[in-house]
């Protein structure tokens, strides 16, 4: 009995010196990484010599990735034990305290770490850190652009009408008052197929749920014509098979820019066509793993593969320079790394592109704005959840400084209250400002407070249709004190207070200041110099500008300018001149 309890102590000894230590990360299905284990305790062994603990990942292709060391049992060792001078890789911390340790490859290769019970190292056999930081946003991130966007529809909005249905020809009419207040507008996904579009069968094909191919392109050129850029809804993660699970898909045909056909083999390994029981396909060829999150309801893309890329790349100019969108909105960007979304962005090189990468924490946004070497804005889903939770606990103690502003990224956001995906639609119930069969005007205050939380900061904000559909002359009236005022995505901010029951900030614009006071407990003083520009139960916002003629910069074909004369604020656009809220002087 004693000699085999001696030999149960030797063989535990003798696992745990050669186990000791494991990596646990976010390994998916069919990516070496984490052998492809997803946040295992006791995931990925390292070995063990002379006090140095190992583990390699051999030909892990290019994405973006997360990992902590584990005991195996209970304790994690996250960033904070992150060493750069033994690294070769580029690595972030994913959050505040000893948070995950994030990297990108944007070249497959073996990937090594290291642990020594103090220092955590990162090597790649082939290494890179970010590209030079001189080369970073060369295109589609204008400068202190004082430009604001419309998202010009709602999930369902080619059918319902509860804040008018949105199709192509609708829109048609509405292009005036839109170019009036808008220098972007943002159209749903163009391309053949279901979910509204984000459910792709042909990108080429462009009769779809909101209209066919010459409505859209007379909208477009009707935009045009108001000084207003279109943007376009590109949806390159995932694409629908027309037989099957991915036994046939559609021809996309770009005219000059070529024909492609996808297969099976452009697809990722780890797709559900490749790996379900219940798939009819599961025989055919398949790609590499994929380098982003799997999308469960579509075929993954292998963006990997030359041959998508020169795919995505054709659809991306040919969008621009045949059908006459001035850039793009990339769906579903956590699907794939951030550098192809950069690959395609110089290869067609659009006016302005902004990427859904769905992520809470500002480290994963700013981490994923890295890999793309800032060729790109992202939607401020951080800061979406910091305005939430004001709505939610009426609170406005977590208002201030926050999301991308608070990493001094506030060039690279689009600022947004709701969207089509968070938006309170009839199958999801789960939005914060307003409903499907619900008196909007009963959340009046809080919309417009959020909505002026946006319009008054930097970044470039986007402003959701059902908001402005409901509300036109108050949220018109705020971008006008926006453009009066110059403020623009680069503007300066001092943060002066932020409590549950008040916030207040003055920004700096191009032609003054303003101050936005929001709560029940706010000051609602006129600071001396300032003129109240607006106010209502929940907030006030003042003003102050020059007292000259100044041209704006947020959309300099209409040459809109703004004029001051006995301390009264107008804007003069395309002959006709304005109140500051929009009203029109005779």
């Amino acid at each position: 009995m004693r000699k085999v309890s001696i030999l149960l102590l030797l063989l535990a000894f003798t696992v745990s010196s050669f186990a000791a230590y494991y990596v646990a990360g976010n390994g998916t299905n069919g990516n070496p990484w984490c052998d492809g284990k997803s946040w295992q305790i006791s995931g990925s062994a390292m070995t063990e010599k002379d006090g140095l603990w190992t583990v390699t990942f051999s030909s892990v292709p290019v994405g973006s990735y997360e990992f902590k060391v584990t005991d195996g049992s209970s304790k994690w060792f996250g960033f904070t034990r992150f060493s750069a001078d033994c690294s070769n890789l580029y690595a972030v911390s994913m959050g505040s305290g000893d948070s995950n340790i994030g990297f990108s490859l944007q070249k497959q290769q073996d990937v090594t770490i290291s642990y020594n019970g103090t220092q955590i190292c990162l090597r790649g056999s082939i290494g890179n850190n970010y590209p030079d930081p001189s080369k970073y946003a060369q295109v589609g991130v204008p400068s202190e652009y004082e430009g604001v966007m419309l998202q010009a529809f709602y999930w369902n909005s080619n059918s319902s009408t509860t804040f008018s249905n949105t199709k192509y020809a609708t829109l048609q009419n509405y292009a005036d008052e839109i170019g009036e207040h808008f220098d972007l507008v943002w159209l749903p996904p163009s391309g053949n197929g279901g979910g509204v579009g984000y459910y792709t069968k042909c990108y080429s094909n462009l009769t779809s749920a909101w209209g066919n191919k010459e409505q859209l392109q007379t909208l477009i050129s009707t935009l045009h014509s108001h000084n207003c850029k279109v943007i376009a809804d590109i949806v390159i993660n995932h694409f629908q098979s027309t037989t099957g699970w991915a036994k046939s898909f559609a021809t996309n045909n770009f005219g000059d820019y070529g024909s492609f056909k996808i297969e099976s083999k452009y697809i990722c390994s780890g797709d559900e066509a490749a790996t379900s029981s219940s798939s009819d396909s599961k025989s055919l060829t398949y790609g590499n793993a994929d380098t982003g999150t799997n999308d469960a309801g579509c075929r993954d893309l292998d963006h990997t593969q030359e041959y998508v890329q020169q795919m995505c790349e054709a659809y991306c100019k040919w969008m621009l320079n045949e059908i006459g969108f001035d850039g793009f909105r990339y769906d579903m960007t956590r699907g794939y790394a951030g550098v192809y979304l950069s690959q395609y962005n110089l290869a067609s090189e659009p006016f302005f592109s902004v990427s859904e990468f769905w992520m809470d924490d500002v480290a994963s946004v700013k981490n994923h704005l890295a890999e793309t070497s800032y060729n790109t804005l992202a939607f401020d889903f951080p800061l979406k959840k910091k305005i939430s939770t004001w709505k939610g606990g009426s609170s406005f103690s977590n208002l201030k400084n926050q999301g991308l502003r608070s990493e001094g990224l506030s060039r690279f956001a689009v600022t947004f209250i709701d969207n089509h995906d968070t938006f309170h639609r009839s199958d999801n119930q789960s939005a914060e400002f307003i409903a499907y069969n619900t008196d909007p005007a009963s959340k009046r205050n809080e919309i417009l407070a959020a909505n002026a939380y946006i319009l008054m900061l930097p970044g470039v904000p986007c402003v959701f249709w059902p908001h402005w559909y409901t509300f036109k002359n108050d949220i018109n009236w705020l971008i006008q004190i926006r453009k009066a005022v110059g403020i623009h995505s680069e503007s300066e901010v001092s943060d002066e207070s932020a409590s549950t029951n008040s916030y207040s900030a003055t920004v700096t614009g191009h032609n003054g200041k303003a101050i936005l006071r929001m709560g029940t407990a706010r000051d609602k003083t006129v600071p001396i110099g300032f003129y109240p520009a607006y106010t209502n139960d929940l907030f006030d916002i003042f003003t102050t500008i020059e007292d000259t003629s100044v041209e704006s910069v947020a959309t300099p074909s209409s040459s809109p300018k703004k004029l001051v004369q006995d301390g009264i604020f107008y804007i003069e656009r395309n002959g006709q001149l304005y109140t500051l809220w929009g009203t029109l002087v005779k």
